[in-house]
């Protein structure tokens, strides 16, 4: 079975950066579609990025645009999202799910593997 396990969050000021990792085990992350979803204190989770396992794709929510990039390093079966100039309203625990499909969507039923979930909190 495949495993998850996010980790590189934490305490940063508004306009920092952080690098998120998902580091896969058990089977290959590349035949994998790949989103972070993050969740607020007292709101919904919600997808944040997206990586295909059609063709490698990425979709960003439209509150990170421009400034988180989404990627993966097959070599170390893990994918990563850069984080930068991060705002407070990006506070929350960010959690990578995977699933066979090969297309990107934002539906949490869609996906078979979560990890544990990472805390990051934005604040001065």
């Amino acid at each position: 079975q495949l495993q998850l396990v996010e980790s590189g969050g934490g305490l940063v000021q508004p306009g920092g950066s952080l690098t998120l990792s998902c580091a896969a085990s058990g089977l290959f992350l590349n035949v994998y579609t790949v989103n972070w979803f993050r969740q607020a204190p007292g709101k919904d989770r919600e997808g944040v990025s997206c990586i295909a396992a059609s063709d490698g794709s990425t979709y960003y929510a439209d509150s990170v645009k421009g400034r988180f990039t989404l990627a993966r390093d097959n070599t170390k079966n893990t994918v990563y999202l850069q984080m930068n100039n991060l705002k407070p309203e990006d506070t929350g625990v960010y959690y990578c799910a995977a699933d066979d499909a090969l297309f990107c969507g934002n539906n949490e039923a869609r996906y078979d593997y979560w990890g544990q979930g990472t805390q990051v909190t934005v604040s001065s």
